[in-house]
């Protein structure tokens, strides 16, 4: 008994280390940050110009510099440490913001729009880094199988968090104090965020729990062993994706799920509301709520549960996205707006199942000296497939009516899901219960 009760607490103290929280606190803080800023700026811009396509100019050009900064991000990666890129990325976006808040306090009306939306683009080309920096750190900084699982987990539980909770405060926040004190505010936040980075640091011998890379085709043997030029240090994660099935199956997956995930973006979810269920816009609202709310407790879901999925990641994954699908046109096809509210809140769940799992088994199919560079690459290929489903969603849209984009959108997940499955075999070490290193 005695020799229990000492191997528990270190067990459980070894699966999310200190570091993995000042990591998972860094990032909450500079989330919440992004959240006011966006707000404040778009409440400024849209008092300023009074023209939404002005306004929503912002999220459009914040995901073109951060699918450019994604695209470099290799060269950075191999210069500095994970732990020291991030707290560059945060430290640089707090000292440019601190600038962006007093050019404002400063000018107030008279300031530069043009002048803001620079320091805007520099702010997210720097935070281009932090997301695959953080998802590749993460499995360093836990030492167990259902400790990366949980770290998942726990971080997409906070970033649902600052979301559903930070754009209703944020808006709140913004008609209270104006937008130029709420970006003071901000600074504070991002000076937080750029603080307890100081906290991250890696081990030396840190490895994925339960890692197994796939090897490389023998193939790209060649490139391996050639000098490193920045051609190849910046080609290498997208050769990692394109010779890996697993990788390649996985990104393809995320694409399509990123294309028909954009039909939640704001103006599609009111039009959807107006249009299906012949509702105001309060019902938006709810609608937005319920969604975020369902993403939440579908994080909570994947912690509580992460002992039971073990290393059945694949299969979760595919349960997360087929009830998603389902529900997703089950939605598209509802007129009633409290159904329509249910199913929102069901989506959740799955849908966080699934997103998870996807990102845990990314991260167990690289070599940790590989992965940065290879969630760069995604990031980038994310980023652009964002950018053009917006537009490609618009425009169908208009052309095939509200209604059906949403079963358009539940078909692409479908589509999603019929590719993991008839993928399943490349996942073959991934499912063997108990797969560890």
């Amino acid at each position: 008994m005695l020799e229990g009760t000492e191997t528990r607490p270190v067990t459980r103290s070894s699966a999310l280390s200190r570091p993995f929280y000042y990591l998972w606190t860094t990032q909450t803080a500079a989330n919440a940050a992004d959240v006011l800023y966006i707000m404040a700026l778009t409440v400024l811009v849209l008092n300023r110009t009074e023209s939404l396509v002005s306004a929503a100019f912002m999220p459009l050009m914040r995901s073109g510099a951060q699918m450019l900064s994604g695209l470099i991000a290799p060269l950075l990666l191999n210069r500095f440490k994970l732990p020291s890129l991030l707290l560059l990325s945060q430290t640089g976006q707090c000292l440019l913001f601190i600038g962006l808040a007093l050019y404002l306090q400063l000018n107030g009306d008279a300031s530069s729009l043009a002048l803001v939306f620079a320091l805007v683009f520099l702010m997210s080309f720097l935070d281009g880094w932090t997301v695959p920096a953080r998802n590749a750190l993460v499995p360093r900084l836990v030492a167990q199988e259902q400790g990366l699982l949980k770290a998942n987990g726990l971080i997409s539980v906070s970033d649902q968090v600052v979301q559903f909770a930070g754009w209703g405060l944020s808006g709140v926040i913004v008609a209270w104090l104006g937008p130029a004190h709420t970006l003071l505010l901000t600074v504070v936040l991002y000076g937080l965020a750029a603080l307890f980075t100081l906290g991250v640091k890696e081990p030396p011998l840190a490895e994925s729990a339960g890692l197994r890379a796939e090897a490389v085709p023998e193939e790209g043997s060649e490139d391996s062993a050639a000098p490193s030029s920045k051609w190849h240090t910046l080609t290498e994660g997208w050769k990692t994706i394109w010779r890996m099935p697993r990788l390649r199956m996985l990104t393809f997956m995320d694409i399509i799920d990123m294309l028909g995930g954009s039909v939640w973006v704001g103006a599609f979810t009111l039009a959807f509301v107006q249009v299906a269920l012949g509702q105001g816009e309060e019902w938006w609202g709810f609608i937005n709520a319920a969604y975020f709310a369902g993403t939440v407790g579908g994080g909570l879901l994947v912690l509580a549960l992460a002992r039971i999925i073990g290393s059945r990641y694949l299969t979760a994954m595919l349960i997360g996205m087929a009830g998603y699908g389902i529900l997703t046109a089950f939605y598209a096809i509802s007129t009633k707006p409290f159904i329509a509210l249910l199913l929102v809140l069901l989506m959740g769940p799955f849908a966080e199942l699934s997103i998870v799992n996807r990102r845990t088994l990314i991260q167990r199919s690289v070599a940790r000296e590989a992965l940065p560079k290879v969630l760069s690459a995604q990031a980038s290929l994310l980023n652009l497939a964002f950018c053009v489903s917006l537009l490609v969603m618009a425009g169908l849209a208009e052309w095939l009516g509200i209604v059906n984009l949403y079963l358009f959108a539940a078909g692409l997940t479908l589509l999603a899901l019929g590719v993991g499955l008839l993928g399943r075999r490349t996942f073959r070490d991934a499912e063997t219960p108990g797969a560890s290193s």
